[in-house]
């Protein structure tokens, strides 16, 4: 696993030594930057949640994203994420690392919100608690904020909650991304 693009493009990241993280593969992590790109800026805050390897905050990093917020219920990962960033240099103003499990975070009122928000639970979860936070608490996405979600092609979710709309659908494989923004 690599970072693709930026300032760490071609650096290599540590690994999950067990099977319980599904990484997003580099592919798909292509195709999610190649949509993202054009919103990622100096300015931009980041939210990785389910975050696993950390791979896709890296990314926003990587590709000039200002803070990222690094979420995940597993201490491994946390650690994990922690060495990952450590590795590459990365300054520890320009990230955080939470370990809270998605629902509990996504419920919270938060005194800043982030511009991209990237939700990659395990596919066997309960996506809707967490798509339904986003699309009612104010305080998670900044005006003109988008959400992806990276699901199973076979698992349904929706194509509208609350102030959130559905606004492109990305298939690569098994693996989806759907993208919503705040009406």
């Amino acid at each position: 696993m690599r970072v693709i693009s930026g300032i760490y493009g071609g650096r290599v990241l540590k690994s999950p030594t067990d099977s319980k993280t599904r990484p997003t593969s580099d592919r798909l992590r292509e195709t999610l930057f190649n949509v993202l790109a054009p919103r990622i800026d100096d300015e931009t805050r980041f939210l990785d949640l389910c975050a696993g390897t950390g791979a896709v905050g890296i990314e926003a990093l990587s590709r000039g994203a200002e803070f990222v917020t690094f979420v995940d219920r597993s201490k491994k990962s946390c650690s994990l994420i922690e060495e990952n960033l450590d590795k590459l240099g990365v300054p520890e103003s320009q990230t955080e690392i939470l370990g809270l499990e998605a629902d509990n975070f996504a419920g919270r009122d938060h005194p800043t919100g982030w511009d991209i928000a990237y939700f990659d639970p395990p596919y066997e979860s309960d996506y809707a608690i967490v798509i339904y936070e986003f699309g009612h608490n104010s305080t998670l996405l900044n005006e003109g904020g988008i959400v992806v979600v990276e699901h199973h092609s076979k698992k349904h979710v929706p194509e509208e909650v609350g102030s959130l709309r559905r606004w492109r659908l990305l298939k690569q494989g098994e693996t989806t991304l759907s993208f919503y923004t705040r009406d």
